[in-house]
């Protein structure tokens, strides 16, 4: 069965997240089937030189991956030089003001995991946020979710949109774009898929029933 494309118009907005546990051609595979249903890619490589991570961001364009989708963790200076949309910052990344300063073109998206991490990257200038861990996640053993009200605090404090990311399913994606989130950031909820273009396709269908967002 053909599923329906996705009209991202008027849809809550999903991100994907390199899980660092396939190869480039693997992943360049999966999201290139995926890549309707969702609306921005992060390429989150952290055993990858630099040189790595550029000669793959061109195969990505060279694949079908448009530069509007495409956003690099943390390494800002290479997000600039290949032209990516944005990149998404860390506590371990460059300062954001800097970031800003030095590369104006850039989407800058922040990563955080409190109210107050949240209100001071927004007001330093983020264009978007990624909050979390909000559910139970494999990738966080042993560390408590912030949960629903944390994300729904985080929304309520600043004053630009709000990603959800940890322990993100299809079944729970409407439970957080009820709380105000603007969307789902997810890894292996998609990449490690048994089908990913099944699974996209369920996030994205969550999503639009959850509400919508402006990331």
């Amino acid at each position: 069965m053909k599923l329906k494309q996705p009209d991202q118009d008027s849809a809550g907005k999903i991100h994907v997240i390199s899980t660092g546990r396939q190869s480039g051609e693997e992943l360049i595979g999966i999201i290139g089937q995926v890549l309707p249903y969702v609306d921005a890619v992060h390429l989150r490589e952290k055993e990858w030189s630099d040189k790595q991570t550029v000669r793959f961001t061109r195969q990505l364009y060279s694949s079908g991956v448009p530069r509007h989708k495409l956003i690099l963790n943390h390494r800002a200076s290479i997000a600039d030089k290949v032209k990516a949309k944005g990149v998404q910052l860390t506590q371990a990344s460059m300062d954001q003001a800097k970031v800003r300063r030095l590369y104006p073109d850039l989407m800058i998206g922040c990563s955080v995991h409190s109210v107050q991490e949240a209100v001071t990257a927004w007001h330093a200038g983020a264009d978007y946020l990624v909050f979390g861990h909000v559910f139970p996640s494999s990738s966080k053993p042993g560390l408590p979710p912030k949960g629903i009200r944390e994300l729904e605090k985080v929304v309520h404090q600043v004053g630009v949109p709000i990603l959800a990311i940890g322990g993100i399913t299809p079944e729970n994606t409407r439970t957080v774009m009820e709380a105000g989130a603007s969307g789902v950031a997810v890894l292996s909820g998609v990449l490690l898929a048994d089908d990913p273009v099944k699974k996209a396709a369920a996030y994205r269908e969550a999503v639009r029933k959850g509400g919508a967002g402006n990331v």
